[in-house]
């Protein structure tokens, strides 16, 4: 399965159109700074030092109009499971695959990293109820068409991650978010 799933991603890939995010043709703009597309180029380079391989992408555009830009391009690399960067938030547009034995492997190897902000699956209901169960990751998704793991619908679910992507426990948006900007007090009045 896993053959068939990252050639489907890397004509996915492949397709994303980068570009002034103004006009409707382009997916995706530039990332953020000049730092962010020199840490990007960093990934890059120890993907291919640590045992990966990218396999669409991996580098910067500067044609035309991107010249004048933080421009880098969509990015899908195959890793080992024990690769580095999986222990990372990297917040670039890099999608890192490895390939797992089963769900439990998978959940395993997810619940190893000491991140958890989100997490998806695409399955049956076994795997499914077996995902929800033991993930370790704030917002959770199974069979989501959208893109399994990227981030919540905003003014629809909470959002938050558990471990080293967040630091209360508590979700944006969630019923125990609004205690937190709350102060005590107990008030005793004699008359």
């Amino acid at each position: 399965m896993a053959d068939a799933l990252i050639a489907t991603l890397a004509e996915r890939t492949r397709a994303i159109r980068t570009g002034d995010p103004c006009l409707r043709d382009n997916w995706m703009g530039p990332v953020v700074s000049e730092g962010a597309a020199a840490s990007f180029e960093r990934y890059c380079e120890r993907l291919a030092r640590d045992g990966g391989r990218i396999l669409e992408g991996g580098r910067r555009l500067a044609d035309g109009e991107m010249a004048n830009g933080h421009f880098v391009a969509a990015t899908l690399a195959e890793a080992p499971a024990e690769h580095p960067l999986f222990q990372e938030e990297m917040f670039q547009p890099i999608l890192m695959a490895a390939r797992v034995k089963d769900v439990r492997d998978g959940v395993a190897r997810a619940n190893a990293v000491p991140l958890g902000l989100t997490a998806g699956c695409y399955g049956g209901p076994e795997d499914a109820r077996y995902f929800l169960d033991h993930i370790e990751a704030g917002v959770t998704y199974v069979n989501r068409p959208q893109g399994a793991t990227t981030g919540a619908w905003p003014f629809y679910q909470p959002f938050g991650g558990w471990k080293g992507s967040g630091s209360t426990g508590k979700a944006i948006g969630s019923f125990h978010y609004l205690p937190l900007y709350l102060r005590e007090q107990s008030q005793t009045v004699v008359e």
